[in-house]
């Protein structure tokens, strides 16, 4: 089959070679899959260079994210057949910017049918990391303001979304007009550009001084340290990642003084410590897309050759929604 693969850490752009490797097999508790598509992550851009929580050893193929059509079974492995279109994260070091993965059963679900193979790869990570962080962690409620960073992208946009549904007058951060229009068009009620205003200003005025009560943050750096200079009285700050490349220093007497909460969120672990949560989440979203309510934002669907610029740009903060990749 062919797959990219990292056999030096570098640049995206520097370090994925494309070559012929044996398709893979699935061990136990885990299945092949042919590839349908694979959504562009984050997570992906850090693999390539070294500095995300899992590294695999040299050489791998990145790609977290799928979906992806089942071809064989491991041992005890139960509930999916050859032939079904299912979606999930991948099993490293056999990720899924390849024409075969593998998965972990546990990890996967059957793709909704009401979405396309595009969308289905970009759902799943992103909904499921919104959903957790929003009600599990933030408890967000109906009527409050939800400021998310990153609103045009597609950890962001999926955030927007989501916090729609639950009720939220929704303020989003983006940079520049194309990630603006994205944002509104996932239903943000405000939405402010970081490189014309300052979105603590903008949060204050439109909350009338209170702030906002639920802060989603992917970014870091600078965007957490300016959200707590607009987060309300309790009020709680999300964290979800660091795509800044800056992971931020919390002053807890800052807290402390202005009485809110600071939140992290590692979706990963609600996999190990409480799958039965994840499957009642997925169950929602489901729901939530057959009622029309969410649905991932793709802007790009590129052939498995466009992996490596794909996740430069990435990387860089020149994409809008999910790009994916089609083999």
């Amino acid at each position: 089959m062919r797959a990219w693969q990292v056999h030096r850490l570098g640049e995206p752009r520097d370090v994925l070679t494309l070559g012929e490797v044996p398709v893979p097999d699935p061990g136990p508790g885990q299945v092949l899959v042919r590839l349908r598509a694979a959504a562009a992550s984050f997570p992906d851009v850090l693999m390539c260079r070294g500095a995300y929580q899992a590294r695999p050893a040299l050489p791998f193929t990145p790609g977290v994210e799928l979906c992806g059509e089942v071809v064989a079974a491991g041992p005890d492995v139960l509930g999916f057949r050859a032939g079904e279109r299912v979606i999930g994260g991948t099993a490293l070091p056999f990720g899924s910017f390849a024409e075969y993965a593998v998965m972990n059963s546990a990890g996967m679900a059957l793709a909704p049918g009401d979405l396309d193979d595009a969308e289905a790869a970009a759902f799943f990570i992103t909904y499921q990391t919104g959903w957790f962080g929003l009600h599990r962690r933030a408890r967000i409620r109906s009527g409050e303001t939800l400021l998310v960073h990153a609103a045009g992208g597609g950890v962001g946009s999926g955030a927007v979304q989501l916090g729609k549904a639950a009720g939220a007058r929704v303020i989003g951060v983006v940079g520049g007009e194309r990630k603006a229009g994205a944002a509104y068009a996932m239903g943000a009620d405000v939405v402010v550009d970081r490189h014309k205003e300052d979105f603590a200003e903008v949060v204050r005025h439109e909350t009338g001084g209170r702030g906002a009560d639920v802060v989603y943050d992917p970014v870091g750096g600078e965007a957490y340290q300016r959200s707590t200079r607009c987060v309300a009285f309790e009020g709680r700050i999300v964290v979800v990642g660091f795509t800044s490349g800056q992971i931020p220093t919390a002053a807890l007497n800052h807290a402390l003084i202005k009485n809110y909460s600071i939140l992290g969120l590692h979706w990963g672990l609600y996999q190990t410590r409480e799958p039965q949560a994840v499957l009642e989440c997925y169950d929602e979203l489901t729901r939530m897309v057959d009622d029309g309510v969410i649905r991932p934002l793709v802007s790009e669907r590129l052939g498995l050759d466009g992996v490596p610029e794909g996740l430069q740009r990435l990387a860089g903060g020149h994409t809008v929604g999910r790009i994916t990749f089609l083999p």
